[in-house]
């Protein structure tokens, strides 16, 4: 008897109320292209110890100066009775100091992990000069 070679259906899968999910299955992947493009995603992930910092701005130094300054405030009201208005007066001095405070430790921040990757990269050039060299 003859068989034919007939490719093998998949099955379809539908909900009770008739929707047919169209996402493909999260399981293996299909082709070796799909396969490659996972691993690289994978490895592209950021391990916990390899934290970025953001890039210094006025915006973020002018939210964590006045959370510091409000914080401040706080901390003047509970420990003494001090009229509204010197409250008042010391948010404004404690912006004015913590503002251009934050954005300086955000700008050395920022600058120090730029300087340490750099020097992991120059460390990484030179091993890779290094193992051509001896192999030439």
């Amino acid at each position: 008897m003859a068989q034919t070679k007939r490719k093998r259906s998949r099955k379809r899968r539908g909900t009770q109320g008739g929707r047919i999910d169209t996402r493909p299955a999260r399981g293996r992947a299909r082709s070796r292209a799909e396969a490659k493009q996972r691993v690289r995603s994978r490895s592209k992930k950021k391990k916990p110890g390899d934290r970025t910092p953001p890039p210094p701005s006025w915006s973020s130094a002018a939210k964590k100066g006045g959370l510091a300054a409000i914080l401040f405030v706080g901390v003047l009201a509970l420990i003494g009775s001090n009229p509204v208005s010197s409250l008042v007066a010391g948010v404004v001095i404690g912006l004015v100091f913590y503002i251009p405070m934050a954005y300086l430790l955000d700008r050395f921040m920022y600058g120090r992990h730029l300087r340490k990757e750099a020097q992991k990269r120059a460390e990484k050039e030179a091993q890779r000069s290094g193992v051509q060299q001896a192999e030439g």
